[in-house]
């Protein structure tokens, strides 16, 4: 039980950190110092950054996860609705996914390599579900590929704005109220 929340004491700290100043400017010291520890302490639960780093985008994905377990995946335009509003609720995780599609953008391979498998993962499982739902196109006349590039583009540019603009809090309808348009209605 110790080892459990200690683990999460870190992460909150590092999450903190890497969110502030991004994964390079980061160090382990910071997070050490953060979350009440040596160095070592750290390094004790997390062998190395990148092993912190995993560990922490692990943390932010399994959150998103339970959140949405809970949302109806037929309704896609209300899940992403959720998605937002969840993420809003949560403004460290957010920052901290944009720290480190920036981070990949200028070479960290470690977060390039999240980046783009996390990316095609949510592309790909995206396009399967559409492809479930409404087979080679969607109601709307676009691909499952064309609609999903288009939501993972969607979703990363909204929250960028929201970072950017918190005091707007209507995204998660104007997420709803596109998403309905790139579908074109949702199955019965």
């Amino acid at each position: 039980m110790e080892t459990t929340t200690r683990r999460e004491e870190i992460l909150d700290a590092a999450l903190e950190v890497f969110a502030a100043r991004g994964y390079r400017r980061a160090s382990i010291d910071a997070v050490a110092e953060r979350a009440g520890l040596t160095r070592q302490g750290v390094l004790h639960y997390f062998p190395s950054k990148k092993r912190l780093l995993q560990a922490l985008l692990q943390r932010r994905e399994d959150l998103a996860r339970e959140h949405l377990a809970d949302h109806v995946y037929k309704d896609l335009p209300s899940l992403v609705a959720a998605v937002v509003t969840y993420d809003h609720q949560n403004a460290g995780l957010v920052q901290i996914h944009s720290a480190l599609v920036a981070e990949g953008l200028i070479g960290d391979d470690s977060a390039h390599a999240f980046c783009h498998d996390r990316y095609r993962t949510i592309r790909d499982n995206t396009v399967a579900h559409l492809t479930k739902l409404y087979g080679d196109r969607l109601p709307s006349g676009l691909t499952p590929r064309a609609a999903a590039s288009a939501l993972v583009a969607m979703l990363d540019g909204m929250q960028l704005q929201w970072l950017m603009d918190d005091e707007q809090s209507d995204y998660p309808e104007i997420m709803r109220d596109v998403m309905t348009l790139l579908i074109g209605s949702t199955p019965e």
